[in-house]
């Protein structure tokens, strides 16, 4: 068993129940973590205040992480609440609606510019935030999507974005792995969140990863918290760097 007591972590991204950054505070929370919760705006506190009594030590701040001062702000508020910090979860990811929907060559500069700023600058801002408090090392995670290197339809800018993503996620690594500080990202086979709500026809990559995949199904949100206890564990204590696929094998698959 996995025993976090002690710990404090902080998760970025939590919508809903359905989110996976649910899972993963559930799993961080059940290993004993002090848990805060980052909500985007004031129209998601409702829901992050119903989430919080479930999480055992939990508290809700307020970051909206396309802005450097509410990043500031939240971090100073956790250096005062905690004093230190040993995980940090990124479960963010971002683009306009047009540049989902429409064909990935009409992407505007502007909606580029947009679902990098939150989908992948926002890990390396809150990174940078993180790690004075980080000061007996610590883990980073992020969550990335397998349409980073192929193409899935209805993806387009966002898949662009994924590839950036875990790029910043080695970089990271090699700038933090001398302050014992591991930065890794899970690679979540398709759920039904609602940020998949955004992408037309989902409903067709999950029947494909059912009939593909070597276990024939889809992933559950309770099993990528797993693997994120597991990352943010001493027991991965020699991981960095990497990208886990959590996707039910879709990702080994060819025809």
């Amino acid at each position: 068993m996995i025993d976090l007591t002690g710990k404090v972590a902080v998760v970025f991204g939590l919508a809903n129940k359905r989110s996976i950054a649910w899972a993963i505070a559930q799993k961080l929370s059940e290993a004993g973590a002090r848990l805060a919760i980052c909500y985007q705006s004031e129209r998601l506190k409702r829901e992050a205040e119903a989430l919080i009594p479930e999480l055992r030590d939990a508290q809700i701040f307020q970051c909206d992480v396309s802005n450097d001062a509410e990043i500031d702000a939240v971090f100073e508020q956790l250096k005062t609440t905690y004093g230190k910090l040993d995980i940090l979860v990124h479960s963010i990811g971002f683009a306009p609606a047009d540049a989902i929907k429409n064909d990935f060559l009409l992407t505007t500069r502007d909606d580029f510019r947009v679902a990098h700023d939150v989908s992948v600058y926002s890990l390396i801002a809150l990174a940078r935030g993180a790690v004075p408090l980080m000061t007996e090392g610590g883990s980073i995670l992020t969550l990335t999507y397998y349409g980073s290197t192929k193409v899935f339809p209805n993806y387009n800018v966002m898949g662009v974005a994924k590839a950036a993503l875990e790029a910043a996620v080695r970089y990271l690594a090699a700038s933090l792995g001398s302050k014992n500080i591991r930065v890794n990202a899970i690679s979540a086979g398709p759920i039904k969140t609602l940020a998949a709500r955004g992408i037309g026809d989902f409903s067709k990559i999950l029947t494909a990863v059912e009939e593909r995949g070597p276990l024939h199904r889809n992933v559950e949100q309770i099993e990528v918290g797993n693997v994120a206890l597991f990352l943010s564990s001493p027991l991965a204590s020699g991981i960095t760097g990497e990208i886990t696929f959590v996707d039910c094998g879709y990702n080994i698959t060819g025809l």
